[in-house]
């Protein structure tokens, strides 16, 4: 392809792209294939001559497009969103065009340098303390791995990455029994093993680990002999919205002299609002890591997660590594590099810069306040029908509810609404009862489209029962 084909095809896609968002409420939201269905239509060996692009986006347009559940619809109210807003996939053009290696200061100055400042922006629009610093990862996964190697060095004295963990003794993370499947992958990967992260059950009615519970846990492991390395916290945790009392599990932290990490994936987003905070963020500034995603309530295009640090130190000491080729002579600079654990960086910031000056803090802030507002009024209706329940109450946006039935039931109405294709939900567990989770956050999503689920849940239940 030459560069003229290049400008033509890319004028082509950007129409292309426009009409698939203007069109999305008429495709169903998930893939309607079966497994196999797209994999048989793909050649088994690669072609030996070149083909046109004309050719291979016909096929994408018949093979691919067919298979792919839509992210962006309006009506996806499944997991969390992954949003778009256009601006951020116009950065994202331009960071897929530039094609850098953002991985030291003096491989792109303005890639770390815009990084720095979207951090500050970030932590300014979220009300933290002007000493938190911070990075742009990947996804929160990677974000809590960080926090997690670090409470692992800290705890040994910054010997396990030399050393290794086998005369360590047993290392020991304590968390609610609603975080995400992220952080036990964390201790696994670090080495900390799965029997050595200790879940305090929830209580109240946000579901957050009782402190008391917390502090007990960790005296009777350091009666045992085993080693407290650190406490991680959630709040708006992802199967119920779950939130801890943040203020409370700080100061538990803080009295055994604990790392702390605060897992605000998906609620983050909404602290941009100040009202949200009291009840949600108070104690957040205690902590001595907070993660975040823009790329799902927000809008920056996946993947963009930030972790904040109050401290960068301790993550510094644990994962920097600096061979001579990667030195950086002359005046300091911050190599973000040495702040996570992939060496390779892509120019994440400038979705971010682009997103913030497209819409504003007002801009963002509106649509979140009416997917809060919006969440609520659809829970009643769904009360309101018969035989319906509300399992747990709106968190944020974020609520769920059964049907009349089994919990066989609660997952033969899932499938029929999802096969139905107008809107799109997921299958949840609460209390050892399976359940129907929903979450209101994707960019563009009207009060329509959320009183659609609604009418779409009770039409299909009508149709199955």
């Amino acid at each position: 392809m030459d560069w003229n084909e290049f400008t033509q095809w890319s004028k082509h896609l950007a129409d292309w792209g426009a009409q698939y968002h203007q069109t999305l409420r008429d495709r169903p939201v998930r893939a309607q294939t079966k497994p196999g269905d797209i994999a048989a239509q793909l050649p088994q060996h690669p072609p030996q001559s070149p083909e046109d692009m004309a050719t291979i986006l016909e096929d994408f347009e018949q093979i691919v497009m067919p298979g792919m559940t839509h992210w962006q619809h309006p009506r996806f109210f499944a997991y969390f969103p992954a949003n778009a807003a256009p601006p951020s996939m116009l950065a994202e053009q331009l960071v897929n065009t530039v094609a850098a290696q953002c991985m030291l200061w003096q491989t792109s100055p303005a890639a770390t340098e815009v990084e720095g400042r979207m951090v500050d922006w970030m932590r300014y629009a979220l009300g933290l303390p002007d000493d938190f610093t911070g990075v742009i990862q990947d996804s929160a996964s990677s974000a809590t791995l960080s926090a997690v190697l670090t409470m692992r060095e800290k705890a040994t004295g910054f010997t396990g990455n030399r050393e290794g963990l086998s005369a360590k003794g047993r290392l020991r993370i304590y968390c609610s029994d609603q975080v995400h499947s992220s952080i036990d992958r964390a201790c696994w990967v670090a080495g900390i093993g799965q029997d050595n992260l200790v879940k305090i059950p929830g209580t109240g009615d946000r579901y957050g680990m009782d402190a008391s519970a917390l502090d007990a846990a960790i005296r009777v492991d350091k009666a045992a002999g085993h080693i407290p390395a650190g406490v991680i916290a959630i709040t708006g945790g992802t199967g119920v919205g779950a939130c801890d009392d943040l203020q409370a599990i700080a100061a538990v932290a803080k009295d055994h002299d604990l790392y702390t990490h605060l897992d605000a994936a998906w609620a983050g987003s909404a602290m941009i609002c100040p009202e949200f905070r009291a009840a949600f963020w108070s104690g957040a500034e205690d902590f001595d890591s907070i993660v975040f995603n823009p790329h799902k309530w927000l809008g920056a295009q996946f993947d963009c997660s930030i972790q904040f640090l109050r401290d960068a130190t301790a993550q510094l000491n644990t994962l920097k590594i600096e061979p001579e080729y990667l030195k950086t002579t002359g005046d300091a600079v911050t190599n973000y590099s040495e702040w996570t654990i992939p060496l390779g960086r892509r120019f994440r910031a400038l979705k971010l810069w682009f997103l913030i000056r497209s819409y504003g803090l007002e801009g963002l802030q509106a649509r979140i306040r009416n997917h809060v507002v919006w969440a609520e009024e659809l829970a009643d209706k769904i009360a309101a029908m018969e035989g319906f329940e509300i399992t747990t109450d709106p968190i944020l946006s974020l609520f769920s509810f059964r049907c009349p039935g089994d919990d066989d039931m609660q997952q033969r109405l899932v499938d029929a609404i999802n096969d139905d294709g107008r809107i799109y939900l997921t299958q949840g567990a609460f209390a050892g009862r399976k359940i129907i989770r929903l979450q209101v956050g994707q960019f563009d999503t009207t009060r329509d489209d959320v009183m659609t689920v609604a009418t779409v849940t009770q039409e299909v239940w009508e149709a199955i029962k």
